[in-house]
């Protein structure tokens, strides 16, 4: 939570900023950067909104929870970056390809644009540290542990805010060149390339918030754990089948068949099976556990295997 408000905070006063100096210069790239800033603003709003959404208890109509909301908001949040801030920058930059150059004074667009850097850059910083602390946790580096992560508003916020200082780079390149070769296209250029930044990145959070809304099965470790776990338990026989699901962000839908020791009464093994389950949802990840008998001679397996 604390990283979507710093990176919101920070997005609307370089907004408000940005769309000034982009008035006053007329420059394509800082056109890009305002729309880039707005965008963002835009999408922390929904950031939060996910959050806030996600974290709703289940109740008797949504009886695993409300945490897929997470990724339908990002979904939309992801969907403002493209629209508002890619396809404004692309067209602005080519509808300025041509333009003649216009006497400006760039020097509050260069102060901006630094402090801009700053600002993005003490955002970015939180989001990393977030990062690396999940990767240090999971045991795995950072690049995958962002990739994988099923919390999709850190993600959004960490690539973001990295798309964010690269376009400032690209920005003040772009206004760098125009004033030493006279040229508006490379300020067009810099427009251009912000504008292609974000709509990379748009794609890929959509991408991935698709892959958890249609069913992300939860990462080897926490399958593997749990494997483990119900197959050292000593009236568990074999573990015949295990799908582990994200249903938001840090919980699971558990899904699995069992063939238990002993040939018990029905309701000797619905007991079982039932405390099995319990056992299961204290912990903190499993949001619900569904624990049937597996059907005579199903051979056991693994589980749906791992990613």
């Amino acid at each position: 939570m604390l990283t979507v408000v710093i990176a919101l905070t920070a997005n609307a006063v370089l907004a408000v900023l940005k769309t000034l100096v982009a008035v006053i210069t007329g420059s394509a790239s800082m056109v890009a950067e305002a729309a880039h800033s707005w965008a963002d603003a835009g999408n922390e709003v929904f950031l939060l909104i996910a959050e806030r959404r996600a974290e709703k208890p289940a109740d008797a109509t949504h009886p695993l929870g409300h945490g897929r909301e997470a990724y339908v908001w990002s979904m939309i949040a992801a969907f403002g970056l493209f629209g508002v801030g890619a396809a404004v920058s692309v067209w602005h930059g080519i509808q300025s390809l041509t333009a003649p150059e216009a006497e400006a004074d760039y020097l509050w667009a260069y102060l901006v644009l630094g402090a801009a850097f700053v600002l993005e850059s003490v955002s970015f910083f939180q989001a990393r540290r977030e990062v690396r602390r999940g990767a240090r946790k999971a045991e795995v580096s950072r690049v995958t542990f962002l990739d994988k992560t099923s919390n999709p508003t850190l993600r959004a916020v960490f690539f973001e805010d990295a798309a964010a200082l690269v376009g400032i780079v690209i920005a003040v390149t772009g206004l760098a060149l125009h004033q030493v070769t006279h040229q508006p296209v490379w300020d067009a250029i810099g427009s251009i390339l912000v504008g292609l930044l974000l709509g990379f990145v748009a794609i890929y959070l959509l991408r991935r918030n698709m892959d958890f809304l249609v069913g992300q099965i939860a990462d080897p470790r926490i399958h593997a754990t749990v494997l483990g776990w119900l197959r050292e338990r000593p009236e568990v026989e074999t573990v015949n089948t295990l799908h582990l699901e994200y249903v938001g962000p840090g919980k699971i839908f558990l899904v699995g068949s069992v063939d238990l020791v002993g040939d018990d009464t029905e309701n000797r093994a619905a007991e079982e099976l039932q405390r099995l389950e319990d056992h299961l949802e204290e912990r903190p990840e499993i949001a619900r556990a569904v624990l049937s008998l597996a059907a005579p001679g199903r051979p056991a397996t693994a589980g749906d295997g791992f990613q």
